[in-house]
């Protein structure tokens, strides 16, 4: 039986990050499961990239930078429980620096009274700080180690695998792809991954926001299956309807594909930390409790991707998948 999070039914609820991928996910699960009665807060730099959110019942976006102490601390000493989303993919040194170890700095310095508020932190699979090879692995290895080492504070970790959804950068960049390359060349093709799907990724969170036993726990979230990027890959063109041969990349040419794509205009397809990272199977190790731990049943992404890859794209188009996952 669940602890509950408050004496009452209505929370207040601070999420760091509410306007991403995971967040908006998180967000409409949290208004369908409280009804408009948990004080939802969502802070953004610049209010249009939230629009997803907007207009949730029970949920406010407010234009605020959480890197601002004076401005962070106004906003946790608001909240009953606070959820970090916050994460990088890429970048310097000093971006993940900022965004994986300074930000959970901060997080503890604006707590305050020790115990008063909750603080459920997204990180990541490999997360470690002896075994990465990527900065962005190791980043977030030191940001939980903040955490952790913070005297009473009320933290519960979640490390997700890589993560699918209906607008993911992940399984709709390799159908893309697909569509305009006759030969699909890939780095990492070897590596496995046990993607999860963003709705189980945002159940998880509500089941934490939701129950007090959570705290102290940390949970590896991952998909029920184990594939390899070119599985996942395959799976992306079969399924978006233009299969292309693919191409596995030796070393040196996947070096050389990332540090071409760095130097490209605009975000990088990939990155040398991205392929860095796949140097670490994102797959489960299966002592610590995941998804079924939580009362979730893992989404396949042969369950899930054909409805919004395979014609007929929109989100109505999940309502019988968010069904049979129970929610």
């Amino acid at each position: 039986m669940n602890t509950p999070l408050m004496n009452n039914d209505n929370p207040r609820i601070l999420i760091l990050g509410g306007s991403g991928f995971i967040g908006s996910s998180l967000c409409e699960q949290l208004t369908q499961h409280y009804g408009g009665r948990a004080r939802i807060t969502v802070p953004t730099r610049r209010l249009r990239h939230a629009q997803e959110v907007q207009g949730l019942p029970g949920l406010t976006v407010i234009a605020a930078d959480v890197f601002d102490a004076p401005s962070l601390q106004r906003l946790v000493a608001d909240a009953d429980v606070v959820v970090n989303l916050i994460a990088i993919l890429q970048g310097n040194d000093a971006a993940f620096e900022r965004a994986h170890v300074e930000l959970p700095r901060r997080l503890v310095a604006a707590g305050g009274g020790v115990g008063k508020t909750r603080l459920i932190h997204v990180s990541a699979l490999g997360a470690a700080v002896d075994s990465p090879p990527s900065r962005y692995l190791r980043s977030k290895a030191a940001g939980e180690a903040v955490l952790t080492a913070a005297p009473g504070l009320a933290l519960t970790l979640l490390r997700p695998s890589v993560v699918f959804g209906e607008h993911d950068k992940f399984i709709n960049l390799f159908a893309k792809l697909q569509g305009v390359f006759p030969v699909m060349p890939l780095a990492g093709a070897s590596v496995k991954f046990q993607p999860v799907w963003v709705e189980d990724v945002a159940a998880a969170l509500l089941r934490c926001i939701d129950d007090r036993n959570t705290v102290g726990q940390v949970y590896e979230i991952a998909g029920p299956q184990v594939l390899t990027l070119r599985q996942i890959v395959r799976l992306a063109g079969e399924i978006s309807g233009h299969a292309r041969p693919i191409l596995p990349l030796p070393g040196p040419l996947a070096w050389a594909q990332a540090v071409a794509m760095e130097l490209a205009p605009g975000e990088p397809l990939m990155s040398r930390d991205n392929l860095a990272s796949m140097k670490v199977p994102n797959v489960a190790g299966g002592v610590l409790p995941g998804l079924a731990a939580l009362g979730i049943t893992p989404q396949s992404i042969s369950a899930v991707v054909p409805a919004y890859l395979a014609g007929g794209q929109g989100c109505a188009r999940l309502d019988a998948w968010r069904s049979k996952a129970g929610r």
